[in-house]
């Protein structure tokens, strides 16, 4: 990484923790994704954004307040990026992946706590994450009770909004959201000066579209018999997308989908052919959170698909673009957004749906849940999944784990078991 002392000091970030954080990434980066055999050229990209992680994006960051447009940081996949993009904003995801801001999360949220809500706290009281420090509002949203208090103690370091997303996908519920998104259209326009116009939406709606459509044709690449990137190598394209430049993504993504299509028509993939292929589903993996993939991935499974939300949640529904009034827009990005399955709702058959479709569009054959502890949404939906995928002859393993790497030997004695499972079925 290049020199960013003057930018970090400018962002009142605690240089001597800062540093500590900074010198474990390269290391830890380096033995999970620099160690597989041929991986694909165009990878070289995200590999410069990880090693400029906190340095490039923060500069182009920085760069655009000078010039007098805001940075937004948001936390979910329910925030509507067209409304951000379209007031001249940057949208930047913020949730956090490392068990190096627990300390300074356990400060001001209780210890037994998500891990990722104790992150995000560390990572803005502590002074150590430039994105946080970055941001002229943060955007919350009412997903799970630990954000909830989350936002609160948010509230008194920064500004915040928060959307009020129901429980619940009734009539009432979706009219319920479309309010939601004219009161943050308006909420934009009063932190930016900028009128977001039916006309922006539109143009904001096609860049992002765009961006969904890119993550869309790498995740096609998987669904053949050998695919030609790694489960971890997907993963963090994805994780990636939440706040890089949305129109230098899509191009550099597109650039790599030519080169996975390129070695499809060539025969050239990555994984053992005999290797199980797996669904992932469950929480969501925040950057740096790689530790799952990767046993999976040594342990002789070929990871396919997520079911997450930095998975497919994140992009396979596109916006309908056909909008033309503001009122068009705000009904048909509530509908676009709603259609997103998470484990927040109630009921939420539809997610066990998305699981057995993905499922059998990946051809894969084993699914591994997910769940990060204190997660009671997710972990509560554990039941019913697997009632529903025996149903199905799915076979499925429970996998809980923190951001610590202390139990990847457990988890890998575990997945090797399911899998030699699932190879004599």
């Amino acid at each position: 990484m290049a020199d960013y002392k003057e930018l970090w000091t400018s962002l009142d970030i605690d240089l001597e923790k800062h540093d500590q954080l900074c010198a474990v990434l390269p290391e830890f980066y380096g033995e999970i994704y620099m160690q597989q055999e041929n991986r694909p050229e165009a990878m070289n990209y995200y590999n410069f954004v990880v090693s400029e992680i906190h340095g490039y994006r923060v500069q182009e960051l920085a760069d655009m307040r000078k010039d007098g447009r805001k940075v937004v940081g948001t936390f979910c996949v329910y925030v509507p990026d067209e409304i951000i993009v379209a007031a001249n904003a940057a949208s930047v995801g913020l949730c956090a992946g490392s068990e190096f801001w627990h300390p300074d999360g356990e400060k001001v949220v209780p210890r037994n706590t998500c891990p990722l809500v104790k992150a995000a706290a560390g990572a803005l009281v502590g002074n150590t994450c430039p994105y946080f420090k970055s941001c002229d509002m943060l955007v919350g949203e009412t997903t799970c009770d630990a954000k909830k208090k989350l936002w609160e103690t948010f509230a008194e370091y920064t500004p915040i909004h928060v959307m009020n997303l129901s429980s619940m996908k009734r009539e009432q519920d979706y009219i319920n959201w479309q309010g939601e998104i004219k009161l943050f259209k308006e909420r934009m326009e009063e932190l930016t000066g900028v009128e977001v116009t039916a006309e922006k939406l539109s143009e904001s709606t096609k860049l992002l579209n765009d961006k969904r459509r890119a993550l869309q044709r790498l995740y096609e690449t998987r669904k053949v018999a050998n695919p030609p990137i790694s489960g971890k190598d997907a993963l963090l394209v994805t994780q990636i997308a939440f706040y890089d430049d949305p129109a230098r993504f899509t191009q550099m993504t597109n650039q790599l989908c030519d080169e996975l299509e390129q070695r499809i028509e060539n025969g050239e993939g990555v994984f053992d052919k005999k290797a199980p292929r797996i669904l992932i589903t469950g929480t969501p993996m925040a950057i740096p959170n790689w530790k799952l993939h990767h046993v999976i991935e040594t342990s002789g499974g070929a990871v396919v698909a997520e079911e997450t939300c930095t998975g497919v949640k994140y992009f396979q529904n596109l916006v309908d673009e056909s909008a033309a009034t503001l009122e068009d827009h705000y009904k048909i990005l509530a509908d676009r957004y709603l259609k997103t399955n998470c484990a927040c709702f109630t009921p939420n058959t539809s997610r066990i749906d998305d699981i057995i479709r993905l499922y059998k569009d990946y051809a894969a054959d084993g699914v591994v849940y997910y769940t990060l502890p204190f997660c009671t949404t997710y972990a509560a939906e554990f039941k019913a999944v697997k009632d529903a995928l025996a149903k199905e002859n799915i076979p499925v393993i429970n996998i809980e784990s923190d951001y610590g790497l202390e139990d990847a030997g457990q988890i890998k004695t575990r997945l090797e078991a399911f899998f030699e499972m699932i190879s004599n079925k």
